[in-house]
C-alpha cells in the first residue's frame, strides 16, 4: 500500500500495487463487485463511467480487447485497455443474462453503492493487514492506481492520456504528479550512486 500526502487537499492519495489490486478484488463480495474494482484499477474508468459499462462495449480490435467509454467526461468517446480475463467475464454476463447487451453489467446505478462497496472492501482490508492506507483509498485512487501502474511501465504518457480521457498533459500531471511507484522510486534511485 502506497499512501501520499495530497499537496492539494486534507486528504490523502493512494495507489495500490498489483498486490494489493489482487487483495482488493479478492476481498469483493461477489463478481459485480469485483467487476467494478477492476474497472477502475485495470482500465482507469471513473466512477460514473464504470456504472455505465454494458456488454457490447468490451470489443476485441486490432490493438487488443478494448473498452469503450461512449460518455466520458465531458460526453467524449474513448476506448482504453481492458485485460482479457476482465473482458470475458462482461462479455459471459452479456451472454448468461436476460437483459440486452447495452444494459449496464453492475445492478447498481449510483456512485454512492460504489463507493460503500469499496468502503466496506478497505475496512476488511485495513483490519486484515493491520494497514492504515486502506482507510483512505477511494475510486479515485483506482484510477491513479491504473495510470501509475502505465507510468511505471514506461507507456507512452499521450497515450495514456488518450486512454484515460485527459484533456491535456498539464490536467493529467496535475492530478498525477508524484504518483511513482515503489519500483519507478528505486529504478530512479540506481541512477544516483550515493543514494
Amino acid at each position: 500500500m502506497n499512501l501520499r500526502p495530497h499537496e492539494e487537499e486534507d486528504g490523502k492519495k493512494v495507489w495500490l500495487s498489483e498486490d494489493d489490486v489482487e487483495k482488493l478484488e479478492a476481498t469483493a463480495a461477489d463478481t459485480e463487485q469485483q467487476i467494478a474494482f477492476g474497472l477502475g484499477a485495470r482500465c482507469g474508468l471513473r466512477s460514473a463511467e464504470i456504472l455505465d459499462v454494458a456488454p457490447q462495449h468490451v470489443v476485441d480490435t486490432d490493438a487488443g480487447w478494448m473498452l469503450r467509454v461512449w460518455e466520458g467526461k465531458g460526453d467524449k468517446f474513448r476506448e482504453t485497455p481492458i485485460p482479457s480475463d476482465l473482458a470475458i467475464r462482461i462479455q459471459t454476463i452479456g451472454d448468461t443474462r436476460e437483459a440486452a447487451l447495452d444494459e449496464p453489467v453492475l445492478s447498481i446505478s449510483s456512485t454512492r453503492s460504489l463507493r460503500r462497496w469499496l468502503q466496506n472492501a478497505r475496512e476488511e482490508l485495513a483490519d486484515q493487514e493491520d494497514e492504515r492506507g486502506w482507510h483512505y483509498l477511494s475510486t479515485h485512487d483506482l484510477r491513479r492506481t491504473w495510470a501509475t501502474a502505465l507510468a511505471d511501465a514506461e507507456v507512452d504518457p499521450l497515450l495514456v492520456l488518450d486512454w484515460g480521457g485527459w484533456e491535456d498533459l498539464e490536467t493529467f500531471l496535475d492530478h498525477y504528479k508524484g504518483s511513482y511507484s515503489p519500483a519507478a522510486q528505486r529504478r530512479a534511485r540506481e541512477k544516483v550512486d550515493w543514494l
